[in-house]
């Protein structure tokens, strides 16, 4: 059933038969670049364009292969030349790559019909997966930041108002800012049912000086 279209029969590839795997490739990076955008909140058009033209160019490269040993270590060569600068990237982002990437590599082989089927159930599950509630982060978890004098023991000072506030209070950094005069305090909270951000934020402002007082909403990060 899945079948390559190229004909190993003959010496060469027929125009024909590489221009229908190509067209598969486009249209099937197409579909993907438009189920990431909709499946992602923040992206650009860069990425959505590489993610359209990507599976034309592994194919070709694949096409160009085509079991000779020599042009690989060719092609393999000229990769290398290529430096890449190390980028902040998400894993949503690197799914996405190499989802174009089993879509240039089942069209270089002629797998044209499994590449569409497999793209199909990927969209899909990309679909349902995105817009399950069950992977959606805690809406009453917060990142809160608090900067203290140096001169003041942070330790407990802020655990009486953690208890009023929050279910749970954890300290994941601090460091020493403005030459070591402050300590810029983050932690990791979850609101209570009913708790008011503007309460929270004036009770620490009383206990560290009426210094900066910030409170951001959790994001799960995607970092590669």
């Amino acid at each position: 059933m899945f079948n390559s279209i190229f004909d190993s029969s003959t010496a060469g590839l027929e125009i024909s038969t590489a221009l229908i795997a190509a067209a598969a490739a486009l249209g099937m990076g197409l579909l993907l670049a438009i189920a990431h955008k909709l499946t992602t909140r923040c992206t650009t058009k860069g990425f959505l364009i590489t993610l359209v033209v990507l599976p034309l160019l592994t194919m070709a490269v694949m096409i160009m292969i085509n079991g000779n040993l020599g042009t690989s270590i060719a092609i393999l060569g000229a990769f290398s030349l290529i430096r890449f600068r190390s980028i902040r990237g998400s894993a949503r982002n690197l799914l996405s790559i190499f989802f174009a990437m089993m879509i240039g590599l089942s069209c270089g082989m002629g797998h044209v019909l499994f590449g569409i089927v497999m793209t199909a159930i990927g969209v899909v599950a990309m679909a349902i997966f995105n817009f399950l509630p069950i992977f959606e982060p805690d809406k009453k978890e917060r990142v809160l930041k608090i900067v203290v004098p140096e001169d003041l023991d942070y330790t407990d000072i802020f655990s009486d108002t953690f208890k009023k506030y929050t279910a749970y209070a954890e300290l994941i950094s601090s460091k020493t800012i403005n030459m070591g005069s402050m300590y810029d305090l983050t932690y990791n909270i979850k609101l209570r049912s009913g708790v008011k951000e503007k309460d929270l934020m004036d009770d620490i402002r009383t206990k560290n000086c009426n210094l900066k007082v910030s409170l951001s909403q959790a994001v799960m990060e995607e970092e590669l």
